[in-house]
């Protein structure tokens, strides 16, 4: 495998892996009867839409058929991939849930 491959396979799986952080983000929201997309609108404003996003919801099943997402978990997905701001909206729901 040359560098480009290399490059190309690094990149390739870090899109899978952020698909299954907005997955698990949007399904989170479904479990608390909370609209993904208005969340995530709260943290990011200046971005309108996001495809990966309502790729997402489309994934997402009936609260009632979903296993639970943590809180922590969510947290901790999200910080891994840099989303501070959507963590924070998170975290203010969290809140809001107790």
């Amino acid at each position: 495998m040359n560098q480009k491959q290399i490059e190309e396979k690094i990149i390739e799986n870090f899109k899978g892996e952020e698909k299954m952080m907005i997955l698990v983000f949007a399904q989170w929201c479904v479990n608390h009867d909370l609209n993904p997309e208005e969340i995530y609108l709260r943290a990011y404003p200046n971005q309108s839409s996001n495809p990966a996003l309502r790729e997402a919801i489309e994934l997402t099943v009936p609260k009632e058929e979903a296993g639970e997402v943590d809180d922590q978990t969510l947290l901790g997905v999200l910080s891994l991939f840099g989303n501070d701001d959507l963590a924070f909206v998170v975290t203010e729901e969290i809140r809001k849930l107790k």
